[in-house]
């Protein structure tokens, strides 16, 4: 009985999900390794919802990678994916700027990694090396 407490009504499907999330990790793949093989891909999504769920899976690797950067560059992190918000928002039924927004949300995360292997790297560099093994 439609509209009744407690009664769900038109919930996506785990697989729409799924396939968001695994569409952002091809995206990201290969955003590293063959960029016009990503424009290619994003080129076949033409429906607004593959285009945001695809978002919707950058979104959430972006969030997550921002939680282990220190705070001041987590901030800023966080203002870029408000600036994303309204570009998405701005695009909500426009498939082209859909896929401008999911190109920008996939270079978010690449630079979040940018920046963790940077500071991953400074770490080690700063780490004091062992007496016994020179390392």
């Amino acid at each position: 009985m439609p509209g009744r407490l407690g009664h769900s009504e038109a919930v996506t499907t785990p697989s729409a999900v799924d396939d968001g999330q695994r569409r952002a990790a091809e995206l990201l793949r290969l955003l590293e390794h063959d960029a016009s093989a990503a424009e290619r891909l994003l080129a076949e999504l033409t429906d607004v919802r593959s285009l945001v769920f695809l978002g919707a899976g950058l979104t959430a690797v972006a969030r997550s990678e921002a939680r282990t950067l220190p705070p001041a560059q987590r901030a800023q992190a966080n203002t870029r994916q408000m600036h994303l918000g309204a570009l998405r928002d701005a695009h909500r039924t426009d498939p082209a700027g859909l896929r401008t927004w999911a190109r920008r949300a996939a270079d978010e995360v690449l630079f979040l990694r940018s920046l963790q292997a940077t500071a991953a790297a400074r770490i080690a560099a700063d780490a004091p090396r062992s007496p016994q093994t020179g390392a």
